[in-house]
């Protein structure tokens, strides 16, 4: 045990000696982590509840008024301050997007390791329900089914509705590469001594092809994130999310249906889309970092090392060429 836990703060100290050098890798990682830190001290972060109406010294509401001290980032047309909605929006977009994320990777690394380690029927079966998911359309796939949904009053909540959705519909694209990666994988030469020496599948999937394929789950898990944030926010604004519940997409809703461009109030529609772009764009940074780090065969080829086994011609002296060798007489 104490063995393994060193070799984990080993492994643990080169990681991050190695990523604090990548600046790209710093960058993502500062924009996640802001997010969550804003979206966990939210209620510390903001100084009304999001529902709360902010109102003159006559009481009543101040519709769209621009950002000042006793609101940083204005109002809407209902009085809501802003930032309030924005930072506990945050909790909303994070939550659906991390929940959604997982569950595809999931799902599609399950697929994706079981057709590939077994092939066959198994692969043919599992490959052909993510052939059919690949060539439907996402987003009007997507609007049937949260419409549908909505309409059985199955006393759903519309968030368990929207997780569910871009969970089981994003899985497809990450089924495929990690099945590319099992079958490389399992031909290798110690999954055939681990066959050859009796070990059964599960032993062999959860000891030996797990492990080189968590790396690229990991980077893949970081990537996901952005495309189920950026789902959430396109349906949200669409009306398919939940209004009482504020998230960027839903306030973006709000917006563009409340005329908040015509009556030039750019603090309700701008901040929202900034932080979808923030946080995305995080996402993909530390996911690319992660996956270039964790995976070695993005950062060397697998010729280097080998160079003294490729045969090289030999030099010719400077003052032999250009001659030609004549059979019978030498070198003229």
């Amino acid at each position: 045990m104490n063995e393994n836990w060193t070799l984990f703060k080993r492994n643990l100290a080169e990681f991050w000696k190695a990523f604090r050098r990548n600046r790209l890798g710093l960058v993502g990682a500062f924009l996640v982590l802001t997010s969550i830190l804003a979206a966990t001290f939210a209620p510390w972060l903001t100084p009304y509840n999001p529902s709360d109406i902010i109102r003159d010294e006559g009481g009543h509401g101040l519709t769209f008024a621009s950002p000042s001290v006793h609101a940083p980032l204005g109002t809407d047309d209902a009085g809501h301050d802003v930032w309030s909605q924005l930072v506990h929006g945050a909790r909303i977009s994070l939550m659906v997007g991390f929940m959604a994320g997982f569950i595809a990777m999931f799902v599609g690394s399950l697929f994706g390791i079981l057709a590939g380690y077994f092939g066959g029927a198994v692969d043919n079966l599992l490959m052909r329900i993510t052939d059919i998911l690949l060539v439907i359309p996402d987003l009007p796939l997507m609007l049937i089914l949260v419409a549908t949904i909505r309409q059985m009053d199955l006393k759903i909540s519309p968030l368990t509705v929207l997780i569910a959705v871009i969970g089981l519909l994003y899985w497809t694209s990450t089924a495929r590469l990690i099945r590319s990666q099992v079958l490389t994988i399992k031909e290798r030469q110690f999954v055939a001594r681990a066959r050859a020496i009796g070990a059964g599948h599960g032993h062999i999937i959860r000891k030996h092809i797990l492990p080189q394929i968590m790396p690229l789950i990991v980077a893949n898990t970081v990537l996901i994130l952005s495309t189920a944030i950026l789902v959430e926010s396109g349906l949200a604004f669409l009306g398919l999310g939940d209004p009482t519940q504020p998230s960027w997409g839903t306030m973006l809703n709000f917006a563009f249906d409340r005329s908040a461009v015509t009556n030039g109030a750019w603090w309700f529609y701008l901040p929202p889309g900034l932080a979808i772009v923030w946080v995305t764009l995080g996402c993909v940074l530390l996911g690319n970092v992660l996956e270039e780090m964790l995976n070695p065969r993005l950062t060397s080829h697998h010729l280097e090392g080998d160079q003294n086994m490729v045969p090289r011609a030999p030099s010719i002296p400077e003052e032999t060429r250009g001659m030609v060798a004549v059979p019978g007489k030498g070198v003229e």
